[in-house]
């Protein structure tokens, strides 16, 4: 082996990203574990997605529709957009990668609030630009922190909304006063992955803000509540200027045919989401409300998942009780990388999985 000097070197920022590292799926030792780390959902996927993947076996030898045309269509009549607008992404991860490295690179800055999903910094790093976080305010993104980070290195600010791991969102008159308060040459891209959970009226994904403004992009996914997470499918609603630059820049058959037709199934089956928003309305509140009465910290949340505080105290913080819920076998989400060592992320699973973790907790917290 050559010494390290005179290998290929990556570029500057490449070494400094702390590689993303996702949900744990199994436990040693135990063949079924209750897996709530991921923010998956609790229903899984819809029965149609399920027949029209296995029904895309038989052309598995053509290459995929380039622009997924069809799939755009149908999110164009759902959610009363302009499909030519609408550009899909393997995951919505992709389309965070594309505008990164499209709009911002060496000498430039992208904003995110603190506690923001670990995505924003690692497409920074990787677009050779540096990363701002601007502090929260009781885990909650703070308009004014992050208006007054911006400069005019600054290219993008992304915005959570709900924001993960929190669960915390603004209002769609604070996010309004985000975008008016930005220079024209700032992106805002309203990240809104969990969207589909959301029944607050005071809510907005931003779709109204990219369907007037050049500066302004809205994002959406099929991971959470349509259950498709293994498919990598995620979706953004831009000006044509942006949808211009992502296909440029995304590769030419980037969501593959199965998941294009899964996920063009499941955008059909109104009646399942609807299951699995009603799921969620029952048992986040419930699981909150068990954990609280026990003494435990629950940070308001309006997505699928919930963060759970622990006390500051060997045998009874945030590790120890990861440890315990790991013995009874169930995986929840340590996330200190964060910047939260002292809570743990917690999906809502199904009644049986919410329960069994109130019971390991409540073990946990009476020993």
């Amino acid at each position: 082996m050559s010494a390290p000097e005179s290998r290929p070197q990556p570029r500057p920022g490449i070494m400094k990203i702390a590689a993303y590292v996702g949900g744990e799926g199994s436990l040693p030792g135990i063949a079924d574990p209750i897996r709530l780390a991921a923010n998956e959902s609790a229903l899984g996927p819809s029965p149609k997605a399920v027949a029209a993947y296995e029904a895309a076996k038989d052309s598995l030898h053509r290459y995929a529709e380039g622009g997924a045309s069809a799939l755009r269509e149908a999110l164009g009549a759902q959610h009363g957009l302009d499909p030519d607008r609408i550009v899909v992404g393997n995951g919505s991860d992709e389309i965070i990668g594309l505008l990164a490295r499209a709009y911002a690179g060496p000498d430039d800055e992208v904003l995110f609030s603190r506690h923001g999903f670990a995505m924003y910094p690692i497409a920074t790093l990787a677009a050779g630009a540096t990363p701002v976080m601007a502090p929260e305010q009781d885990y909650r993104a703070d308009i004014d922190a992050m208006l007054d980070a911006v400069t005019e290195r600054t290219k993008i600010l992304f915005l959570a909304n709900p924001n993960n791991p929190t669960g915390s969102y603004v209002t769609a008159e604070e996010v309004r006063r985000l975008h008016a308060g930005l220079p024209p040459h700032v992106l805002l891209v309203v990240d809104a992955a969990y969207a589909e959970y959301v029944t607050r009226n005071d809510y907005t994904d931003g779709q109204d803000l990219a369907q007037k403004h050049d500066n302004a992009v809205t994002m959406r996914t099929f991971s959470k509540i349509y259950g498709l997470a293994a498919l990598r499918v995620g979706w953004c609603y831009a000006a044509p200027a942006v949808c211009d630059v992502l296909h440029r820049t995304r590769g030419p058959f980037n969501v593959n045919a199965a998941a294009q037709a899964a996920a063009l199934a499941a955008l059909d089956d109104v009646a399942h989401i609807d299951r699995a928003r009603a799921h969620n309305d029952i048992w986040l509140p419930w699981f909150a409300e068990q954990l609280e009465r026990f003494g435990l910290t629950v940070l308001p949340s309006i997505g699928n998942f919930v963060l759970v505080g622990f006390p500051a105290e060997d045998g009874r913080d945030a590790a120890a009780a990861e440890a315990h819920l790991r013995k009874d076998g169930i995986i929840p989400r340590p996330v200190a990388g964060y910047g939260l060592p002292e809570f743990l992320r917690i999906t809502i699973g199904l009644e049986s999985e919410m329960r069994a973790a109130v019971a390991s907790l409540r073990s946990f917290v009476g020993r």
